[in-house]
């Protein structure tokens, strides 16, 4: 049944993206307070069932304060954020590696019989789609983020056009090897949540792109899964899933408000904004992948 409700979503998805891309008035807009407002509600609430998630891992190693887990939780996203002021570049770069996995191992919903160091690798190759689309279409306006976040790429690193072809063409290539192409349903999945990354990248401007591939397909892939892990009933999970997620959700988007009004008292507020959403996503995903991994490696 899960099965086939992502590959019913990655269907819509695609089909979004279609017409989002037809619309040429949305090309030339500014859609930062949009995108915020749609990452501080759809796109955190992926991972505000992380506190769940604590209690099963404080359960496997046996310590009953829940406290501890809140602490080195919060204590874990202060370092980052740390570390991002004290070495932005250095960071950023961990966090774009970490984030391509993340994302190439979270949005494969099919299973895969490749196995070790070379599924971690198709899976980094895979989610790297997400970081290189931006900048092979849109490289000015990525790299102006980028300059905003303390990192010059163009000083920095050396990107030509046809290293970013050949990383989106492995991409491709990665998500097909995944599914290896037996299944014409996960293979056709996997070619649709390409083309729709490519298409929002070509049409769209990267923030905006971003957005749409991490709150449309990225969290509700992901809340899709918690769902079904909450209860089997799709009705019943997500019913569920709303009153669990409601509370950290609303915290974090708070925190994320506070951020951009102190932060407005020493930069222009798109400049306030853009620090917030990623170097926020930082200092969240983090924990949150340190967990997921955490979790699974005790459940192996």
């Amino acid at each position: 049944m899960s099965k086939k409700i992502d590959f019913i979503h990655s269907l819509i998805f695609f089909n979004l993206c279609i017409i989002l891309s037809a619309i040429t008035f949305i090309q030339n807009q500014n859609f930062l307070l949009f995108c915020l407002f749609l990452i501080m509600s759809l796109g955190i609430s992926h991972g505000s069932l992380d506190n769940l998630k604590g209690k099963k891992l404080l359960k496997i190693y046996k310590i009953k304060q829940i406290e501890k887990f809140y602490f080195s939780y919060i204590c874990l996203s202060i370092f980052v954020i740390l570390l991002w002021i004290l070495l932005p570049t250095f960071l950023l770069v961990i966090f774009l590696l970490i984030a391509s996995y993340h994302f190439g191992k979270e949005d494969t919903v099919y299973k895969s019989e490749i196995i070790g160091f070379k599924k971690d690798m198709l899976f980094l190759l895979k989610g790297s789609l997400v970081i290189t689309a931006p900048l092979f279409f849109n490289y000015n306006e990525t790299n102006e983020i980028f300059l905003m976040l303390n990192f010059n790429l163009f000083s920095e690193f050396m990107v030509s056009k046809e290293i970013l072809f050949l990383l989106i063409f492995l991409s491709f290539l990665s998500g097909l090897t995944l599914s290896k192409f037996k299944n014409i349903d996960d293979s056709t999945l996997s070619i649709m949540d390409f083309s729709s990354i490519v298409l929002i990248n070509y049409f769209l401007n990267p923030i905006l792109a971003f957005t749409i591939y991490f709150c449309f397909l990225h969290s509700i892939r992901h809340s899709l899964t918690l769902i079904f892990e909450l209860d089997k009933n799709f009705s019943t999970g997500f019913s569920k899933f709303l009153k669990k997620a409601l509370p950290l959700t609303l915290i974090t988007a708070v925190l994320y408000l506070v951020s951009i009004y102190s932060l407005n008292n020493f930069f222009e507020l798109n400049n306030a904004i853009y620090k917030v959403i990623f170097i926020g996503l930082a200092s969240l995903t983090f924990p949150h992948i340190l967990l997921e991994y955490l979790i699974e490696k005790n459940e192996e």
